[in-house]
Protein backbone atom coordinates (compact mmCIF):
# COMPACT_ATOMS: atom_id res chain seq x y z
CA UNK A 1 0.00 0.00 0.00
CA UNK A 2 1.40 3.67 -0.67
CA UNK A 3 2.17 4.91 2.22
CA UNK A 4 0.80 8.28 1.63
CA UNK A 5 -3.00 7.39 2.69
CA UNK A 6 -2.84 8.64 6.34
CA UNK A 7 -3.80 5.95 8.48
CA UNK A 8 -7.08 3.92 7.99
CA UNK A 9 -9.36 7.02 6.71
CA UNK A 10 -7.55 7.51 4.31
CA UNK A 11 -6.89 4.67 2.76
CA UNK A 12 -10.48 3.91 2.90
CA UNK A 13 -10.99 7.17 0.82
CA UNK A 14 -8.31 5.55 -1.44
CA UNK A 15 -9.80 2.73 -2.19
CA UNK A 16 -13.46 3.76 -1.84
CA UNK A 17 -12.48 6.64 -4.77
CA UNK A 18 -10.78 3.65 -6.64
CA UNK A 19 -13.88 1.41 -7.03
CA UNK A 20 -15.84 4.17 -7.93
CA UNK A 21 -13.44 5.24 -10.80
CA UNK A 22 -13.08 1.79 -12.25
CA UNK A 23 -17.27 1.84 -12.10
CA UNK A 24 -17.03 5.01 -14.76
CA UNK A 25 -14.97 3.06 -17.44
CA UNK A 26 -17.87 1.79 -19.04
CA UNK A 27 -21.30 3.46 -18.38
CA UNK A 28 -21.20 6.12 -21.07
CA UNK A 29 -20.20 3.77 -23.76
CA UNK A 30 -21.73 0.47 -22.73
CA UNK A 31 -24.94 3.11 -22.15
CA UNK A 32 -25.17 4.37 -25.81
CA UNK A 33 -26.84 0.27 -27.20
CA UNK A 34 -30.08 0.23 -25.15
CA UNK A 35 -31.13 4.15 -25.61
CA UNK A 36 -29.72 3.64 -29.52
CA UNK A 37 -32.93 3.36 -31.26
CA UNK A 38 -34.48 6.46 -28.96
CA UNK A 39 -31.29 8.74 -30.61
CA UNK A 40 -31.70 7.66 -33.93
CA UNK A 41 -35.42 8.42 -33.87
CA UNK A 42 -35.42 12.01 -32.18
CA UNK A 43 -32.42 13.11 -33.81
CA UNK A 44 -33.44 11.43 -37.33
CA UNK A 45 -30.14 9.25 -37.72
CA UNK A 46 -30.02 6.49 -39.54
CA UNK A 47 -28.10 3.32 -38.72
CA UNK A 48 -24.87 4.27 -39.49
CA UNK A 49 -25.15 7.91 -38.24
CA UNK A 50 -26.44 5.68 -34.71
CA UNK A 51 -23.60 3.28 -34.33
CA UNK A 52 -20.85 6.24 -35.27
CA UNK A 53 -21.63 7.28 -31.75
CA UNK A 54 -19.82 4.02 -30.76
CA UNK A 55 -17.54 4.03 -33.38
CA UNK A 56 -16.17 7.63 -32.10
CA UNK A 57 -15.53 6.17 -28.41
CA UNK A 58 -13.93 3.16 -29.48
CA UNK A 59 -11.47 5.12 -32.03
CA UNK A 60 -10.79 7.54 -29.49
CA UNK A 61 -10.00 4.82 -27.00
CA UNK A 62 -7.17 3.48 -29.65
CA UNK A 63 -5.85 6.84 -30.56
CA UNK A 64 -5.50 8.68 -28.04
CA UNK A 65 -4.43 6.44 -25.01
CA UNK A 66 -0.87 7.98 -25.57
CA UNK A 67 -2.27 11.08 -23.37
CA UNK A 68 -2.20 9.35 -20.41
CA UNK A 69 1.48 9.10 -19.85
CA UNK A 70 2.04 12.41 -21.65
CA UNK A 71 -0.27 13.96 -18.68
CA UNK A 72 0.75 11.65 -15.72
CA UNK A 73 4.90 12.35 -16.51
CA UNK A 74 3.50 16.15 -15.78
CA UNK A 75 1.35 16.26 -13.12
CA UNK A 76 1.05 12.23 -11.79
CA UNK A 77 -1.12 9.45 -11.75
CA UNK A 78 -3.69 10.32 -8.85
CA UNK A 79 -4.12 13.85 -10.97
CA UNK A 80 -4.02 12.20 -14.41
CA UNK A 81 -7.00 10.07 -13.03
CA UNK A 82 -9.19 13.06 -11.83
CA UNK A 83 -8.86 15.27 -15.01
CA UNK A 84 -9.83 11.45 -16.51
CA UNK A 85 -13.11 11.78 -14.34
CA UNK A 86 -13.54 15.32 -15.04
CA UNK A 87 -13.50 15.18 -18.64
CA UNK A 88 -15.87 11.97 -18.91
CA UNK A 89 -18.52 13.89 -16.90
CA UNK A 90 -18.14 17.04 -19.58
CA UNK A 91 -18.24 14.49 -22.64
CA UNK A 92 -20.87 12.71 -21.01
CA UNK A 93 -23.32 16.11 -20.54
CA UNK A 94 -21.93 17.85 -23.99
CA UNK A 95 -23.21 14.38 -25.56
CA UNK A 96 -26.71 15.31 -23.97
CA UNK A 97 -27.32 17.97 -25.13
CA UNK A 98 -29.81 18.97 -28.33
CA UNK A 99 -27.67 19.21 -31.54
CA UNK A 100 -25.36 16.33 -33.65
CA UNK A 101 -21.99 18.64 -32.74
CA UNK A 102 -23.04 18.28 -29.49
CA UNK A 103 -24.10 14.28 -29.83
CA UNK A 104 -20.43 13.69 -32.01
CA UNK A 105 -18.34 16.02 -30.10
CA UNK A 106 -19.48 14.94 -26.38
CA UNK A 107 -18.77 11.17 -27.84
CA UNK A 108 -15.62 12.17 -28.21
CA UNK A 109 -14.82 13.89 -25.03
CA UNK A 110 -16.40 10.98 -23.22
CA UNK A 111 -13.96 8.36 -25.28
CA UNK A 112 -11.11 10.69 -24.92
CA UNK A 113 -11.86 10.24 -20.77
CA UNK A 114 -11.93 6.74 -20.88
CA UNK A 115 -8.83 5.84 -23.19
CA UNK A 116 -6.98 8.08 -20.11
CA UNK A 117 -8.72 6.28 -17.26
CA UNK A 118 -8.29 2.97 -18.99
CA UNK A 119 -4.36 3.47 -19.16
CA UNK A 120 -4.10 5.01 -15.94
CA UNK A 121 -5.50 2.00 -13.78
CA UNK A 122 -3.55 -0.52 -13.90
CA UNK A 123 -0.16 2.11 -13.04
CA UNK A 124 -2.56 3.31 -10.30
CA UNK A 125 -2.76 -0.46 -9.16
CA UNK A 126 0.87 -0.55 -9.53
CA UNK A 127 1.78 2.14 -7.37
CA UNK A 128 -0.90 2.00 -4.81
CA UNK A 129 -1.16 -1.17 -4.09
CA UNK A 130 2.59 -3.08 -5.73
CA UNK A 131 2.41 -6.09 -3.14
CA UNK A 132 -1.32 -6.88 -4.19
CA UNK A 133 -1.56 -5.92 -7.68
CA UNK A 134 -3.96 -9.46 -8.48
CA UNK A 135 -6.28 -8.68 -6.11
CA UNK A 136 -6.73 -5.34 -6.56
CA UNK A 137 -6.94 -5.94 -10.77
CA UNK A 138 -9.63 -7.90 -9.71
CA UNK A 139 -11.56 -4.90 -7.64
CA UNK A 140 -10.91 -3.12 -10.78
CA UNK A 141 -11.63 -5.36 -13.75
CA UNK A 142 -14.53 -6.57 -11.91
CA UNK A 143 -15.85 -3.11 -11.28
CA UNK A 144 -15.32 -2.26 -15.04
CA UNK A 145 -17.53 -5.03 -16.34
CA UNK A 146 -19.98 -4.33 -12.85
CA UNK A 147 -20.10 -0.81 -14.55
CA UNK A 148 -21.01 -1.96 -18.34
CA UNK A 149 -23.83 -4.54 -17.05
CA UNK A 150 -25.53 -1.85 -14.82
CA UNK A 151 -25.70 1.00 -17.49
CA UNK A 152 -27.14 -1.43 -19.92
CA UNK A 153 -29.61 -2.22 -17.54
CA UNK A 154 -30.85 0.88 -16.22
CA UNK A 155 -30.61 3.24 -19.36
CA UNK A 156 -34.26 1.85 -21.29
CA UNK A 157 -36.46 2.17 -17.48
CA UNK A 158 -34.65 6.12 -17.26
CA UNK A 159 -35.73 6.52 -20.94
CA UNK A 160 -38.91 5.72 -20.31
CA UNK A 161 -39.07 8.05 -17.27
CA UNK A 162 -37.23 10.71 -17.64
CA UNK A 163 -35.83 10.87 -21.73
CA UNK A 164 -33.31 9.61 -23.71
CA UNK A 165 -31.17 12.83 -22.72
CA UNK A 166 -31.35 12.79 -18.89
CA UNK A 167 -31.12 8.47 -18.85
CA UNK A 168 -27.72 9.10 -21.37
CA UNK A 169 -26.34 12.40 -18.54
CA UNK A 170 -27.29 10.00 -15.24
CA UNK A 171 -23.39 8.97 -16.25
CA UNK A 172 -22.19 11.78 -15.48
CA UNK A 173 -23.70 11.71 -12.32
CA UNK A 174 -21.27 8.46 -11.32
CA UNK A 175 -18.02 10.51 -12.71
CA UNK A 176 -18.64 13.41 -10.42
CA UNK A 177 -19.40 11.22 -7.40
CA UNK A 178 -15.76 9.73 -8.60
CA UNK A 179 -14.28 12.58 -9.03
CA UNK A 180 -15.04 14.04 -5.64
CA UNK A 181 -14.28 11.29 -3.47
CA UNK A 182 -10.79 11.00 -5.95
CA UNK A 183 -9.68 14.27 -5.27
CA UNK A 184 -8.36 14.67 -1.87
CA UNK A 185 -6.07 11.63 -2.69
CA UNK A 186 -5.34 13.76 -6.19
CA UNK A 187 -4.39 16.84 -4.34
CA UNK A 188 -1.62 14.99 -2.22
CA UNK A 189 2.35 15.90 -4.06
CA UNK A 190 2.63 13.32 -6.79
CA UNK A 191 4.55 10.05 -5.69
CA UNK A 192 8.24 11.09 -5.87
CA UNK A 193 8.43 7.49 -7.23
CA UNK A 194 6.50 8.06 -10.31
CA UNK A 195 8.86 8.22 -13.71
CA UNK A 196 11.98 7.37 -11.47
CA UNK A 197 14.75 6.68 -13.77
CA UNK A 198 13.23 8.87 -16.42
CA UNK A 199 10.60 9.02 -19.30
CA UNK A 200 9.75 5.32 -20.49
CA UNK A 201 10.68 6.81 -24.81
CA UNK A 202 8.46 5.06 -26.98
CA UNK A 203 11.22 3.78 -29.21
CA UNK A 204 12.88 1.98 -26.41
CA UNK A 205 9.45 0.42 -25.19
CA UNK A 206 8.46 -0.66 -28.76
CA UNK A 207 12.23 -2.40 -28.83
CA UNK A 208 10.93 -4.99 -26.68
CA UNK A 209 9.58 -8.56 -27.99
CA UNK A 210 7.57 -8.45 -24.53
CA UNK A 211 6.11 -5.19 -25.45
CA UNK A 212 5.22 -6.62 -28.78
CA UNK A 213 3.77 -9.87 -27.16
CA UNK A 214 1.46 -7.75 -24.76
CA UNK A 215 0.01 -5.46 -27.70
CA UNK A 216 -0.61 -8.56 -29.54
CA UNK A 217 -2.71 -10.09 -26.66
CA UNK A 218 -4.51 -6.86 -25.19
CA UNK A 219 -5.27 -6.65 -29.18
CA UNK A 220 -6.92 -9.88 -30.36
CA UNK A 221 -8.81 -10.25 -26.73
CA UNK A 222 -10.43 -7.25 -27.21
CA UNK A 223 -11.43 -8.15 -30.83
CA UNK A 224 -12.78 -11.09 -29.56
CA UNK A 225 -14.51 -9.59 -27.34
CA UNK A 226 -15.89 -7.26 -28.98
CA UNK A 227 -16.99 -9.30 -31.87
CA UNK A 228 -19.24 -10.82 -29.49
CA UNK A 229 -20.27 -8.36 -27.98
CA UNK A 230 -22.19 -6.61 -31.40
CA UNK A 231 -23.11 -9.63 -33.44
CA UNK A 232 -23.94 -12.36 -30.62
CA UNK A 233 -28.15 -11.34 -30.42
CA UNK A 234 -27.94 -11.21 -34.21
CA UNK A 235 -26.55 -14.70 -34.95
CA UNK A 236 -28.89 -16.00 -32.01
CA UNK A 237 -31.95 -14.61 -33.67
CA UNK A 238 -30.91 -15.80 -37.66
CA UNK A 239 -30.56 -19.03 -34.99
CA UNK A 240 -34.49 -19.05 -34.32
CA UNK A 241 -34.22 -17.44 -31.23
CA UNK A 242 -36.51 -14.53 -29.85
CA UNK A 243 -34.93 -11.48 -30.07
CA UNK A 244 -35.70 -10.97 -25.96
CA UNK A 245 -33.81 -14.58 -25.69
CA UNK A 246 -30.80 -13.17 -27.73
CA UNK A 247 -30.48 -10.39 -25.47
CA UNK A 248 -31.19 -12.42 -22.08
CA UNK A 249 -28.21 -14.86 -23.59
CA UNK A 250 -25.52 -11.43 -23.77
CA UNK A 251 -26.90 -10.47 -20.53
CA UNK A 252 -25.35 -13.75 -19.00
CA UNK A 253 -21.91 -13.80 -21.03
CA UNK A 254 -22.16 -10.29 -19.20
CA UNK A 255 -22.64 -11.70 -16.10
CA UNK A 256 -20.16 -14.86 -16.50
CA UNK A 257 -17.42 -12.40 -16.89
CA UNK A 258 -17.48 -11.00 -13.56
CA UNK A 259 -16.68 -14.39 -11.97
CA UNK A 260 -14.01 -14.94 -13.83
CA UNK A 261 -12.61 -11.02 -13.28
CA UNK A 262 -13.05 -11.51 -9.25
CA UNK A 263 -11.23 -14.75 -9.19
CA UNK A 264 -8.37 -15.21 -12.08
CA UNK A 265 -6.41 -12.07 -11.34
CA UNK A 266 -6.29 -12.55 -8.02
CA UNK A 267 -4.74 -16.31 -8.09
CA UNK A 268 -2.63 -15.54 -11.62
CA UNK A 269 -1.01 -12.76 -9.93
CA UNK A 270 0.44 -15.03 -7.32
CA UNK A 271 2.21 -17.04 -9.85
CA UNK A 272 5.52 -16.84 -11.10
CA UNK A 273 3.99 -17.46 -14.84
CA UNK A 274 0.63 -16.54 -16.52
CA UNK A 275 0.48 -19.20 -19.36
CA UNK A 276 -1.67 -21.96 -17.47
CA UNK A 277 -4.32 -18.98 -16.86
CA UNK A 278 -3.85 -17.57 -20.31
CA UNK A 279 -4.49 -21.88 -21.81
CA UNK A 280 -7.73 -21.70 -19.60
CA UNK A 281 -9.10 -18.76 -20.37
CA UNK A 282 -8.49 -18.88 -24.63
CA UNK A 283 -9.82 -22.58 -24.19
CA UNK A 284 -12.83 -21.34 -22.65
CA UNK A 285 -13.46 -18.46 -25.17
CA UNK A 286 -12.76 -21.05 -28.50
CA UNK A 287 -15.27 -23.47 -26.79
CA UNK A 288 -17.80 -20.57 -26.46
CA UNK A 289 -17.15 -19.89 -30.01
CA UNK A 290 -17.19 -23.43 -31.35
CA UNK A 291 -20.38 -24.00 -28.87
CA UNK A 292 -22.33 -21.22 -30.86
CA UNK A 293 -20.73 -21.26 -34.47
CA UNK A 294 -21.78 -25.43 -34.30
CA UNK A 295 -25.33 -25.34 -31.98
CA UNK A 296 -26.50 -21.73 -31.38
CA UNK A 297 -29.93 -22.78 -30.25
CA UNK A 298 -29.15 -25.91 -28.26
CA UNK A 299 -28.22 -24.94 -25.04
CA UNK A 300 -26.91 -21.21 -25.72
CA UNK A 301 -27.32 -20.56 -21.81
CA UNK A 302 -24.19 -22.93 -21.50
CA UNK A 303 -22.23 -21.54 -24.64
CA UNK A 304 -23.00 -17.99 -22.63
CA UNK A 305 -21.46 -18.89 -19.39
CA UNK A 306 -18.37 -20.59 -21.29
CA UNK A 307 -17.95 -17.77 -22.99
CA UNK A 308 -18.28 -15.03 -20.51
CA UNK A 309 -16.09 -16.77 -17.76
CA UNK A 310 -13.28 -17.10 -20.79
CA UNK A 311 -13.64 -13.73 -22.31
CA UNK A 312 -13.85 -12.36 -18.56
CA UNK A 313 -10.75 -13.83 -18.07
CA UNK A 314 -8.98 -12.80 -20.81
CA UNK A 315 -9.07 -9.25 -20.42
CA UNK A 316 -8.52 -9.77 -16.55
CA UNK A 317 -5.03 -11.01 -17.97
CA UNK A 318 -4.48 -9.08 -20.15
CA UNK A 319 -4.45 -6.03 -17.70
CA UNK A 320 -2.88 -7.87 -15.27
CA UNK A 321 -0.14 -8.76 -17.09
CA UNK A 322 0.70 -5.23 -17.92
CA UNK A 323 1.09 -4.43 -14.76
CA UNK A 324 2.96 -7.24 -13.95
CA UNK A 325 5.16 -6.93 -16.99
CA UNK A 326 6.74 -3.56 -16.17
CA UNK A 327 8.65 -2.48 -13.12
CA UNK A 328 7.19 1.01 -11.52
CA UNK A 329 4.35 2.96 -12.16
CA UNK A 330 5.83 5.13 -15.31
CA UNK A 331 6.94 2.09 -17.02
CA UNK A 332 3.28 0.43 -16.41
CA UNK A 333 1.37 3.62 -18.09
CA UNK A 334 3.78 3.49 -21.04
CA UNK A 335 3.34 -0.46 -21.75
CA UNK A 336 -0.42 0.14 -20.97
CA UNK A 337 -1.17 3.00 -23.55
CA UNK A 338 0.74 0.88 -26.23
CA UNK A 339 -1.41 -1.88 -25.71
CA UNK A 340 -4.69 -0.59 -25.21
CA UNK A 341 -3.98 1.80 -27.81
CA UNK A 342 -3.23 -1.24 -30.32
CA UNK A 343 -6.00 -3.21 -28.19
CA UNK A 344 -9.02 -0.65 -29.05
CA UNK A 345 -8.16 0.14 -32.68
CA UNK A 346 -8.26 -3.77 -33.35
CA UNK A 347 -11.52 -3.64 -31.52
CA UNK A 348 -13.04 -0.94 -33.30
CA UNK A 349 -12.17 -2.77 -37.18
CA UNK A 350 -13.29 -6.14 -35.39
CA UNK A 351 -17.04 -6.46 -35.52
CA UNK A 352 -16.82 -4.32 -39.04
CA UNK A 353 -14.82 -7.28 -40.88
CA UNK A 354 -16.67 -9.73 -39.18
CA UNK A 355 -19.69 -8.26 -40.44
CA UNK A 356 -18.38 -8.08 -44.20
CA UNK A 357 -17.84 -11.82 -44.21
CA UNK A 358 -21.11 -12.92 -42.75
CA UNK A 359 -22.45 -10.29 -46.06
CA UNK A 360 -19.72 -12.05 -48.41
CA UNK A 361 -20.67 -15.77 -47.36
CA UNK A 362 -24.36 -15.62 -46.38
CA UNK A 363 -24.05 -17.34 -43.18
CA UNK A 364 -22.07 -17.23 -39.92
CA UNK A 365 -19.85 -19.68 -40.28
CA UNK A 366 -16.73 -18.39 -42.33
CA UNK A 367 -17.33 -14.99 -39.63
CA UNK A 368 -17.23 -17.56 -36.62
CA UNK A 369 -14.18 -19.67 -37.96
CA UNK A 370 -12.25 -16.79 -38.39
CA UNK A 371 -13.16 -15.54 -34.91
CA UNK A 372 -11.56 -18.98 -34.01
CA UNK A 373 -8.61 -18.04 -35.94
CA UNK A 374 -8.55 -15.21 -33.64
CA UNK A 375 -8.74 -17.15 -30.69
CA UNK A 376 -5.97 -19.25 -31.39
CA UNK A 377 -4.29 -16.23 -32.23
CA UNK A 378 -4.81 -15.09 -28.76
CA UNK A 379 -3.87 -17.93 -27.12
CA UNK A 380 -0.84 -18.26 -28.78
CA UNK A 381 0.95 -14.35 -27.95
CA UNK A 382 -1.00 -14.71 -24.60
CA UNK A 383 1.32 -17.84 -23.92
CA UNK A 384 4.10 -15.60 -24.99
CA UNK A 385 3.17 -12.65 -22.86
CA UNK A 386 2.31 -14.61 -20.28
CA UNK A 387 5.84 -15.82 -19.30
CA UNK A 388 7.77 -14.29 -16.16
CA UNK A 389 10.01 -12.02 -18.68
CA UNK A 390 9.81 -8.22 -17.89
CA UNK A 391 9.01 -5.37 -20.07
CA UNK A 392 11.86 -3.01 -21.14
CA UNK A 393 12.56 -0.71 -18.17
CA UNK A 394 13.06 2.03 -20.62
Amino acid sequence: MNRGTDGEPGRMLLIVGFVLAALNLRPALAGVSPLLSDIMGDLGLNAAAGGAITTVMVVCLGLLAPLAPALAGRIGLDRTLLVGLLILAAGVAVRSVDGLVALYGGAALAGTAIAIMNVAMPAIVKQHFPSRVGPYTAVYVSCLVAGAAGASAVMVPLAREFGWRAAAASAAVLAIVAAVLWTPQALRRPPATYGKGGRRPYRTLLGSRMTWFVMAFMGLQSLTFYIMLAWLPTIFQDAGLPADQAGYLLGLTNLAQIAATLTVPVHAGGAPSQVPHVVGAAALTIAGYAGVLLAPATLPWLWMIILGVGQGASIALALLIIALRAPDPASVTALSAVAQSSGYVLAAVGPLLFGLLHQLSGDWTLPLLAGLGACALQLLFGCLAGRPAPAPAG
